[in-house]
């Protein structure tokens, strides 16, 4: 696979570059033990899923487009975990304080940790960038995130040691604008600030088959998708829209070994 036709790569974060060190039900679980409040981790997943799909529905991109602001989203969302359907056995004070301490602990390594091959790879790109700058100490390309995030983003990244790789990282809190639209990676586009950067000169690599895969193929990017399903079968699931079975892998350290074995060259 060569990449020598693009000047800009962007990635997801979620299950990208990083992924949850333990399961959502179990974290809360023991978040809300810490504060006395106790329940059944497999009911606590369940209620983070149902929680997560309401709040996307009734207050998109972490509460922006209602004007409620991404804390109060994240206090709606922790409520909806431990105060199921709608009940109020938990206070809200109790709520409030789980939900700032919740916010704190998911910008570290408490929460976080690195996708099998990201370091690795992101260390490998680096390093094509220093090797490969031309005479005017132009880099061959620029790299960016763009993420379903809040601003908690820039902090996350920095301590987990990921953010000195790239040129720029988008939230969509902050760019007012979530993928799968469009207007997020005109947006990257613009924030490469490389002239004339076309979008067939992009390429981004994500987890989500519709937020990342087919987001980016609309933008007019060329795009990897990190899965654990094949092709084939996420093409029959998605109703027969094509996932190419070339932009599939399992993972970041998938993606570097066929690079490396096709002797990409800058």
């Amino acid at each position: 696979m060569s990449l020598s036709r693009f000047r800009l790569i962007t990635f997801d974060v979620y299950n990208t570059l990083l992924k949850f060190r333990s399961t959502p039900g179990k974290k809360y679980g023991e978040i809300g033990a810490m504060f006395g409040v106790f329940g059944d981790n497999s009911q606590l997943a369940a209620n983070y899923v149902s929680s997560w799909h309401h709040m996307n529905r009734a207050h998109p991109n972490f509460g922006l487009k209602t004007k409620i602001g991404y804390r109060e989203w994240w206090r709606q969302m922790v409520n909806g975990i431990f105060n199921e359907h709608g009940t109020d056995n938990i206070p809200q004070k109790k709520v409030e304080e789980m939900t700032e301490h919740l916010m704190e602990i998911f910008k570290t390594s408490a929460c976080w940790q690195h996708c099998y091959g990201a370091v690795d790879f992101l260390n490998y790109l680096k390093l094509q960038r220093q090797l490969n700058v031309d005479e005017n100490h132009q880099a061959p390309f620029k790299m960016g995130v763009i993420s379903n995030f809040d601003p908690r983003l820039d902090i996350l990244l920095r301590n987990m040691k990921l953010y000195h790789y790239f040129d720029f990282v988008l939230n969509s809190y902050s760019v007012g604008h979530m993928k799968p639209e469009k207007e997020i990676f005109e947006f990257a586009i613009k924030s490469a600030e490389l002239e004339n950067l076309k979008p067939e000169e992009c390429l981004h690599i994500g987890s989500q088959v519709t937020a990342d895969y087919f987001a980016a193929r609309n933008a007019g990017w060329y795009c990897l998708l990190v899965h654990e399903k094949s092709a084939e079968e996420l093409t029959r699931k998605y109703n027969d829209m094509v996932v190419e079975d070339n932009h599939v892998y399992s993972s970041l350290f998938d993606i570097h070994k066929k690079i490396s074995n096709d002797y990409m060259k800058w």
